[in-house]
């Protein structure tokens, strides 16, 4: 690995230090292009490294939400087709939430994503897009706010983002990534590790079988989940239904981060 700088005499200022976490964000880069074998010894340097462009994605991360004010994540598949009913209503759920003062935050890609970027949009709010790169599906749909489209080259740290400011998760029918989203909230919210906030699933045709068989198989045939567990999740069909479970929580607590 080329390296052509000392960390110590950086340590005393914070702007030199995020410039050493762009510089080794690009020599990270370019050792991945171009494709170098590697023995042990240097997967271990370049793991070390690379706390530096996990620590430059938290800090881009954390500034920029920071700023942004509350916001619903919308979820959803990257393959639904603009002329699908679910693309459709994720566009109208969008719309009517921005219209009561909720931003929208999404993947940033197509899809669900770029339906809830676009009902947003067109209401005139905050529409939010957290980008992963992906070498297949993913590119940047455009009706993301110019200053608040976000990249990352990690999950873990998109998926930190997505937890820690969204004040609900409205999950349109989807794939693996839509059901690892959902399932990490609801592990996080049911131990306790971050505030409780309405995990709405979209859609009781196609979430009808995943909830059943948490009823039935999880709970009542193998005792692994508790019966309140259920109640963190809301099924429903209407754009109309996610404005009212998010009104209806708000109108409890309080709007913050969620840890």
């Amino acid at each position: 690995m080329r390296v052509g700088i000392q960390l110590g005499k950086y340590e005393k200022n914070i702007q030199d230090l995020f410039w050493i976490i762009q510089y080794y964000k690009n020599e990270l880069s370019i050792m991945r292009d171009e494709q170098i074998p590697k023995n042990w010894n240097a997967v271990k340097n370049n793991d070390s490294w690379a706390i530096f462009k996990i620590m430059g994605e938290f800090v881009n991360g954390y500034e920029k939400m920071s700023r942004i004010g509350p916001c619903v994540s919308i979820f959803g598949s990257a393959r639904t087709r603009p002329d699908h009913k679910y693309y459709k209503l994720a566009e109208s759920i969008a719309k009517k939430i921005t219209e009561n003062g909720y931003g929208v935050i999404t993947g940033g890609g197509p899809g669900i994503m770029e339906a809830g970027n676009k009902g947003a949009h067109l209401a005139g709010g905050t529409s939010v897009g957290l980008n992963i790169t992906l070498p297949f599906e993913q590119h940047d749909n455009p009706y993301i706010d110019s200053d608040k489209s976000i990249d990352f080259d990690y999950f873990f740290v998109r998926k930190v983002m997505f937890v820690k400011y969204s004040q609900g998760f409205v999950v349109m029918p989807g794939g693996f990534g839509t059901l690892d989203e959902f399932f990490e909230a609801l592990t996080l919210i049911q131990t306790h590790k971050i505030e409780k906030f309405p995990l709405i699933l979209v859609g009781t045709e196609f979430w009808k079988g995943l909830f059943e068989w948490i009823k039935d198989t999880l709970l009542t045939a193998n005792n692994n989940v508790n019966p309140e567990d259920l109640d963190l999740v809301h099924l429903v069909d209407t754009e109309d239904e996610v404005l009212d479970i998010l009104n209806d929580f708000y109108n409890e607590y309080n709007l913050s981060p969620n840890f």
